[in-house]
């Protein structure tokens, strides 16, 4: 299950479309120009996921993180806005319980949405944390599952963790997650 914290509006997607189509229509990406002035919002074809040790591995007081990178490997600038849905999955690819709460984690505040024009070969980055404190429910996870913003579709990546009670927290992608 993920549950999101941060529900869009019909107000707030147009203006982040709005934002995007400024953004492209202003050639502040790509020497590619966007059809129709526009920059197409990343998707997961022309996507890849990982877990970066950026910083080292953050640990401290039963709770975990680390930096969620989303590379763009398509050829062409995409725009990505906003947080990642994500789903636990068994070593055997079945989901399991999961809650994803977006905003700030134990480690890394928040840094809010803001449209990203990904260039390609360039990434996006959001903190990724969870506790490993014993609890009643101990999720066991082989891999995790990363929707982009705005996408339907998802890419999956290997993780395994055990996480109390399913519960991740995850940032807003940005330019770069500081963790020093």
């Amino acid at each position: 299950m993920l549950r999101n914290t941060s529900p869009l509006t019909a107000a707030a997607t147009a203006a982040a479309i709005a934002a995007v189509a400024a953004l492209g229509a202003a050639g502040t990406a790509s020497a590619d120009p966007p059809a129709a002035g526009r920059t197409p919002t990343c998707d997961v074809s022309g996507l890849q996921a990982s877990l970066s040790d950026k910083g080292g591995h953050q640990n401290g007081m039963s709770h975990e993180g680390t930096v969620l990178v989303l590379t763009n490997t398509s050829a062409r600038t995409c725009a990505l806005r906003g947080y990642p849905g994500l789903q636990l999955e068994d070593a055997q690819h079945r989901a399991v319980t999961t809650h994803t709460t977006w905003g700030s984690t134990y480690f890394i505040p928040d840094p809010g949405k803001n449209t990203l024009l990904i260039r390609p070969g360039g990434s996006a980055e959001a903190a990724l944390a969870w506790a490993h404190a014993d609890a009643p429910l101990m999720v066991r996870a082989g891999y995790l599952r990363v929707t982009p913003p705005a996408s339907h579709g998802f890419l999956t990546i290997p993780f395994e963790k055990t996480v109390t009670n399913g519960d991740l927290s995850v940032t807003a992608f940005a330019r770069s997650v500081d963790v020093s």
